[in-house]
């Protein structure tokens, strides 16, 4: 087994939050500011991770000076957190609060002279003078029925683009009779009538307005009056990132699944289109496919980028960077009735030769040029790529354990605008330049400063059929290979996901090691970092090699003279894993406990909303193909109402049997090992049904097991008191079991 070794430290802090250069303003009714939480043991708890402030969305100034960002600050009492803006100079130094309110503040955009700030409160957008470190009186810029979710300005700002919630196809009683007011009952004749943790009686829609003189009210849809029925920007999250200014502000290049119903729930062919405000006309760039989404303009608008999956139907599908050259149509020619709207040709994939999935592409200033980054090797790395040469140049070190995010700025002398985090801090800004990283804010490091150092380690698990894993392993502060510990070993979900050195407030692995835990992270099969065959070798194979991985990792830990028992924990598909692992281990595994877990595969198909997903992975779509537009032919046993659904319990695809033959609830009779489950009541991608299943299930075969079940919390548990609650049980019942 070949481990590497490395210790991750944070760079000396030259400022720390609370010591941060105090505004002359009053905070306001409801304000939370940064923790001055105290660690005399140097222990981290579920109390200092909720205290941490959650710092994002960088904003460079048009001068390129100063930085603008958002940071949220917890108050677990109030069972709430509140959002307010800083700046800070590139150059590093204190940061300046700019707004201390008591509700959150949300995109915030300069101006173009830079003399001002756009944002987001409560709906609506306002704008306000910002002049030495200051924000003046604040503007009224939109209000607009429903309120606004998020928004765009256009390249002069003389536009801006709006989302907000239309009605849906879902039908509540008071469409059929408005007295019924006070009626509470959804109605649908079709699938997709809810998404992730909502029912879908709106969907967002994509609206534009000037924004010149007054207050905007109104805007005109995007996807107009016959295409009301589909979402813009894609749900079930809604990514402004999926609308993209042209940079002369004609036209607008958005990704849209124009699809509803059954055929949005097992598609997943999201294209992109051309819109062209002044005329209202729409041209497709893509057809055939899987997702096409992220596009955006070259600076000298005679290019146009995307991210784009191959395959329809199959979600982790490797993520491609595709580039199309911008035509403009002649004058002459669109007399004579051709589009107005630009076309887009020469369309090539930019990342055929790369191993990895792109995310998060950005034009360089000079258009000769995209960075993105890109999980690669189990780490996040910021890569850069030249269209004209094809060439692809990987921009931070391979021996840095970080994981960067796509560049916000990019200097004159090269320097990259950042953000990196590490499985030891959260979110920062940082200042990248030939592998020399400058970090720029220290959020956290006033409370993260007070915690024992541990150490980190890259081991190299050999599989069932030899192949290398990577594995992570977080040892305890004081870690002593004389004394025993307990293990965690972390099941992915996804299932496609990496274990990367990321920050997770749900899942955080410090957080872990802090309470006397060796914490295992196998980037088994199905993780996405490591290429497409390691990926997809999980789709259809969910009992087989990436089960086996597991095993691998927890037997090699378990050898370990240090380690005195093994616990397997994980959310999700990791729930699943959990589930499935219950019923084949033996006695490897001492504890399990299972969030948000699929536990009836047969059932798991016919509650979840976005059926693309079971119907590939459950042994679908990838065992046959057929041409774009095609049927199979009747009595292939794998369409069903003009429907492709091999991956269903009804499908005799032999992937398909094998998969729901083996389903974890087939298998509880081998139970024995103590469970905990727990579950989210407004979770609709894995509904709470599963976790009740599986706790009756234990409880019926007389294993120890608990359920919890958050009534209000979807696939994550996002409310303050309720995340306390969340971690408080999960190392109580590690604890009771483990130690």
């Amino acid at each position: 087994m070949k481990i590497l070794k490395f210790t991750i430290a944070m760079a000396a802090a030259v400022c720390a939050a609370l010591a941060c250069k105090q505004p002359q303003m009053k905070p306001q009714k409801g304000y939370i500011g940064p923790s001055g939480i105290e660690i005399t043991d140097g222990h981290m708890t579920p109390e200092v991770l909720l205290s941490l402030g959650r710092l994002s969305d960088p904003q460079l100034s048009p001068d390129g000076k100063t930085i603008l960002y958002g940071v949220s600050y917890t108050s677990i009492a109030d069972n709430r957190s509140v959002r307010n803006l800083f700046t800070i100079p590139v150059e590093g130094g204190d940061p300046t609060p700019l707004t201390m309110d008591g509700k959150s503040i949300s995109s915030a955009r300069w101006s173009l002279d830079g003399h001002s700030v756009f944002f987001l409160q409560e709906g609506k957008l306002w704008e306000a003078p910002y002049k030495g470190g200051k924000l003046g009186k604040r503007t009224l810029r939109a209000d607009v029925p429903g309120g606004i979710e998020d928004y765009l300005l256009s390249p002069d700002q003389s536009q801006m683009i709006y989302v907000t919630g239309v009605h849906s196809h879902v039908e509540v009683p008071s469409d059929t009779d408005p007295a019924l007011d006070k009626a509470k009952a959804y109605a649908t004749e079709d699938l997709m009538y809810r998404h992730w943790d909502h029912w879908r009686t709106e969907i967002a829609h994509s609206f534009v307005a000037p924004l010149v003189n007054g207050v905007v009210t109104e805007g005109m849809d995007i996807l107009g009056e016959e295409e009301k029925q589909f979402e813009l920007p894609n749900g079930p999250f809604s990514d402004i990132a999926d609308l993209c200014w042209s940079p002369d502000g004609r036209y607008i290049a958005y990704s849209c699944k124009k699809l509803s119903g059954k055929e949005y729930a097992f598609s997943t062919n999201t294209c992109i289109f051309i819109y062209c405000p002044l005329t209202g006309e729409t041209s497709q760039v893509t057809f055939e496919g899987g997702y096409d989404t992220h596009p955006v303009w070259s600076p000298d608008g005679t290019r146009l980028a995307w991210l784009s999956m191959e395959r329809d139907g199959y979600e982790a599908d490797k993520v491609r960077l595709m580039l199309g050259d911008v035509v403009i149509p002649d004058p002459d020619r669109v007399s004579e009735g051709q589009s107005e709207n630009p076309a887009v040709q020469n369309i090539r994939d930019l990342s055929a030769s790369f191993k990895y999935n792109v995310e998060s592409p950005v034009w360089a200033d000079d258009s000769q040029s995209i960075y993105f980054s890109a999980l690669t090797e189990g780490l996040g790395a910021v890569y850069n790529v030249v269209p004209d040469a094809g060439e692809i140049f990987r921009l931070t070190a391979d021996n840095l354990w970080f994981d960067f995010g796509s560049p916000f700025g990019i200097q004159q002398d090269g320097t990259l605008l950042t953000t990196f985090m590490s499985m030891d801090f959260p979110t920062e800004l940082v200042a990248v330049n030939d592998n020399a990283v400058r970090q720029i804010t220290f959020e956290n490091e006033h409370i993260l400063s007070q915690l024992d150092k541990h150490e980190t380690e890259a081991r190299m698990v050999k599989t069932v059929d030899g192949q290398d894993m990577l594995t992570w392993v977080l040892y305890p502060p004081q870690f002593d290979p004389a004394k025993t510990y307990p293990a965690i070993e972390i099941t992915l979900g996804g299932p496609q996901g990496t274990l990367s050195q990321d920050w997770s407030y749900r899942w955080n692995y410090l957080l872990m090691c802090h309470q006397g835990y060796v914490v295992v992270l196998p980037n088994r099969r199905g993780t996405t970092a490591f290429g497409q065959p390691w990926c997809e070798q999980i789709s259809g194979d969910y009992i087989g090699l990436n089960m086996q991985d597991y095993l691998s990792a927890a037997k090699a830990i378990k050898a370990e003279p240090y380690i005195s028992g093994v616990a397997a924990c994980g959310a999700s598909y990791g729930g699943y894993s959990v589930y499935y692992l219950a019923g084949i281990h033996g006695d490897v595994y001492d504890c399990f406990i299972s969030h948000a877990g699929i536990f009836n595969e047969e059932h798991m198909y016919m509650t979840t909303e976005e059926m693309w997903f079971p119907n590939w992975d459950n042994g679908g779509l990838h065992e046959y193909a057929f041409e774009p537009g095609q049927v199979g032919p009747a009595g292939d046993g794998v369409t069903f109402g003009g429907i492709k659904q091999g991956g269903s319990p009804w499908s005799n695809l032999p992937k398909a049997r094998r998969h729901y033959d083996n389903s974890p609830h087939k298998l509880v009779q081998n139970w024995h090992t103590p469970i905990l489950c727990i579950h989210g009541g407004s979770d609709f991608r894995v509904p709470v049904d599963e976790g009740m299943a599986a706790f009756n299930a234990a409880q019926m075969m007389g294993v120890p097991s608990k359920l919890i079940v958050f009534p209000e919390e979807n696939h994550w548990i996002l409310q303050p008191q309720n995340a306390l609650y969340w971690h408080r049980s999960y190392f109580g019942w590690l604890d009771r079991w483990m130690k």
